[in-house]
């Protein structure tokens, strides 16, 4: 099942291997569950070095890692599976490249109508926001908070929440029907990383 704490890497924030690496194995001990590799540069030896080295921190925590928006790179560091928008690689060429074990994520905006076309073509898991004003995808449409219960009620798989989640705002969030907090900003832009992580890790028990 998937739950908790769902950590979003942020090449702005992380641009180089050591702080990435340093970063995740912060989030990590601090109990996330699910990383997501987000890298939109065109630099294919770093995209893949990097997603190749936390794939092995990842399953060393007993975690999972999804690669955002790209197929090919989930599939060469056998990554556990990928995420995509309604505008990347549908859930069922995902599913048909990675097969039957990958774990396929998909963004649906605030629409239970894209939830349901995601689940039909195979998603594992479906991907609501932005809920709060958010540093990482600013002009991001804002999700109403309504689509959290309805989509619990309706689908069977786990529900993701993402969008300008923090420690004081996720309980919101969790209370409202979401199995996982996905967080960017709030976690890798913190402090204390590990802290942080333990934080929005124990809003979600």
């Amino acid at each position: 099942m998937l739950k908790g704490l769902y950590g979003v890497t942020d090449s702005h924030l992380l641009p180089d291997d050591n702080s990435l690496l340093h970063a995740a194995e912060q989030a990590l001990h601090g109990g996330m569950k699910v990383l997501q590799y987000r890298d939109k540069s065109d630099d294919q030896n770093k995209r893949l070095r990097q997603a190749g080295a936390l794939k092995v921190l990842c399953h060393q925590h007993q975690a999972i890692l999804i690669i955002n928006d790209d197929v090919e790179l989930a599939a060469a560091v056998e990554a556990d599976g990928v995420h995509v928008g309604q505008s990347d690689t549908s859930a069922a060429e995902a599913r048909a490249r990675l097969g039957d074990y990958a774990i396929i994520g998909v963004s649906c905006s605030g629409s239970i109508e894209l939830a349901q076309k995601a689940i039909d073509a195979g998603a594992n898991y479906i991907a609501f926001g932005r809920f709060f004003d958010s540093k990482t995808k600013p002009d991001a449409k804002t999700a109403s908070l309504a689509v959290l219960p309805e989509a619990r009620q309706r689908f069977k798989v786990p529900v993701v929440a993402i969008g300008g989640i923090t420690v004081d705002n996720a309980s919101q969030i969790i209370e409202a029907g979401a199995d996982m907090i996905a967080v960017v900003n709030n976690l890798f832009a913190a402090p204390d990383i590990q802290h942080r992580a333990r934080e929005l890790s124990e809003l979600c028990l």
